[in-house]
């Protein structure tokens, strides 16, 4: 009997890469060959609605305090719980289902509104948490985003311990998805109710994350900074600076005292080891997370293809000889900026041969879908998502200013043109009347001939090579941590449905001259110093591109045949059994204390 339970803010409603990765894994063949229950735990985001606005359609809710429902077995230990802690449940089980295949699971989920904790139980949790692992919530206390998991944590224990998930005789592991989850995880540790081991699912460094984004050198100077002080053994704070002042940084670092910890690429494990010295010897276990391989056949492929050209051609009014896509959330670490450079290159290049090319670049600021009424009215009214306009429903304040860039690049080319959809969806629901009407989501991923991933900072990156089991030439940063993956399943073999693009590689003479720059002079690296950097790396990843790009039917089938290989070599089923259950069992396997 092995109880996994997570802890997470995306327990039942899907928001981003945690819950692909919840996703992807709980209902991969080997997780459910060795798990037998997986709970999934988090806070009540909003009272609002019904059972299906607050628990999601098609799941089943057997206990809920909000809506009267009291018939579950356990209801009488779960209103206890309610009552000690100041609390409300909902209780039930959703299903999960893979994005590339038909396999399917369920999973039982419990949500807790944490609006108006009883302050006695909470108080013992902060000060327990101090007095064993030195976290001072006093600190944060003012900034909900680590209040409401700080106050979480009790209360979903006690409501753990109602449903019977401790009694596996020591076979129950909670995972902390993200800082969200550690005062959870640490909290089963620091009381004696819950017999439990604890692991620390690491999606991210999150004073790294803060750091490369604020750093004007960006990647180019933190990476070369952290290697540089792994050798002369010296550690994040010492150069940066105290990170205190960040809510996640505290709970991060005390992630050390979990059972283990799963980092999901190979820079993540080097950051935790940069980030203190009690790292050294902290329990940390690579585990990457796996990619969808959506099954499609090269006729699939085509007609997908013919469908984004189509949209192209309604939009623009020219059907391109490829389709670039870049499907992301506008956030800085995504560097998007970087796909214009590289366009660049290929549009001199273009101009030449006469080819076309149209990138369409899905991604949003804002938390969700725009409405249908909006996006048609926008259409109608100024020629949305070709033409877009200041202020809600179109822009947001980060869209409008990557839309500049945009323009300026439109302005410019005649061979190749970007389209910017600020919309959560691809479809003609979300995306107007000018998309094709049998048009779906993962025709942006069929269709495509090259999907951009350039980011600055990318624990994993699943989004970035997702589209490589349909033959698209996937370009990535060598930050992301699918590119050691990639590395590791190729045998660092070049893979040409993968191109990496290293921003880290300095040129000679960026820095005073010096082969290996000091860490002052990597610290006082600028945003022009980066831009020269991303200029030559953007030239040299051109030619890559314009060399790899299909230029017959015969290299569109060898793309495709190697794509899907290697999508076969990263799949969920092998995170699973290579990776996550391994690390599952260190944790079990260290002594309790």
């Amino acid at each position: 009997m092995l109880t996994v339970i997570h802890i997470t803010h995306e327990a039942v409603h899907k928001i981003g890469g945690i819950g692909s990765v919840l996703e992807g894994l709980i209902t991969s063949k080997r997780y459910g060959a060795a798990v037998s229950r997986t709970l999934l735990v988090g806070p009540l985001f909003s009272t609002e609605g019904g059972i299906e606005a607050r628990f999601g359609r098609d799941a089943e809710v057997y206990y809920s305090s909000l809506d009267g429902r009291f018939d579950h077995s356990a209801a009488v230990a779960l209103r206890d719980v309610e009552h000690r802690h100041g609390v409300q449940l909902v209780y039930g089980r959703r299903p999960l289902k893979a994005a590339d295949s038909s396999n399917q699971a369920a999973a039982e989920a419990l949500l807790i509104n944490v609006s108006h904790v009883d302050p006695g139980p909470l108080r013992l949790c902060k000060f327990r948490l101090f007095e064993a692992f030195g976290i001072r919530s006093d600190r944060y206390e003012n900034i909900w985003e680590y209040e409401q998991y700080m106050r979480l944590a009790l209360p979903a224990l006690d409501a753990l311990r109602a449903l019977g998930a401790f009694e596996t005789r020591g076979r129950t592991v909670v995972v902390a998805h993200e800082f969200m989850g550690v005062p959870t995880a640490l909290a089963a540790r620091a009381f004696p109710d819950y017999p439990s081991r604890t692991v620390f699912y690491a999606h991210e460094v999150a004073a790294v994350r803060k750091i490369v984004e604020e750093h004007p050198g960006g990647d180019a100077a933190f990476y070369n900074i952290m290697r540089r002080a792994r050798r002369d053994g010296r550690y994040l704070e010492e150069i940066f600076g105290s990170q205190d002042g960040y809510f996640k940084h505290p709970l991060v670092k005390a992630a050390r005292f979990c059972d283990n910890i799963l980092a999901v690429g190979d820079d993540v494990v080097e950051e935790f080891r940069f980030l203190a010295p009690e790292f050294a010897q902290a329990p940390i276990t690579l585990t990457y997370n796996g990619i969808p391989a959506h099954p499609s056949t090269s006729r699939e492929e085509v007609e997908s293809k013919r469908r984004l050209q189509q949209y192209a051609e309604n939009l623009l009014g020219f059907k391109p000889d490829y389709v670039f896509t870049h499907v992301t959330r506008l956030v800085p670490s995504k560097g998007l900026w970087r796909d214009l450079d590289l366009l660049a290159h290929v549009e001199q290049a273009f101009r030449r041969d006469g080819r076309t090319a149209v990138l369409f670049v899905l991604s949003t600021e804002i938390g969700g879908p725009r409405r249908p009424a909006d996006i048609l009215r926008m259409e109608r009214e100024w020629d949305w998502p070709v033409a877009h306009r200041e202020g809600l429903p179109d822009l947001s304040n980060g869209e409008a200013a990557y839309y500049r860039h945009v323009q300026s690049f439109n302005a410019r080319s005649r061979q190749c043109k970007v389209v910017f959809l600020n919309q959560f969806g691809f479809d003609r629901a979300c995306c107007g009347q000018r998309m094709p009407e049998a048009m779906e989501f993962w025709d942006i991923r069929r269709g495509s001939d090259l999907e951009f991933g350039q980011s600055i900072y990318e624990p994993f990156g699943i989004a970035q090579i997702e589209a490589m089991a349909a033959g698209c030439v996937c370009v990535i940063s060598s930050v992301c941590g699918c590119a050691g993956f990639v590395r590791r399943v190729t045998n660092e073999r070049p893979e040409p449905n993968v191109l990496i693009a290293d921003f880290t590689e300095l040129p000679p003479g960026l820095l005073g001259g010096r082969e290996s720059p000091p860490i002052d002079a990597l610290r006082a690296m600028t945003a022009e110093q980066l831009r020269a950097v991303e200029a030559v790396v953007a030239q040299r990843v051109a030619e890559r591109v314009l060399a790899t790009l299909p230029k017959s039917e015969e290299e569109y089938a060898t793309l495709l045949e190697r794509g899907q290989s290697l999508a076969t070599r990263m799949s969920w089923d092998v995170i699973a059994q290579d990776y996550f259950l391994p690390a599952i069992e260190a944790a079990l396997s260290r002594p309790r204390g």
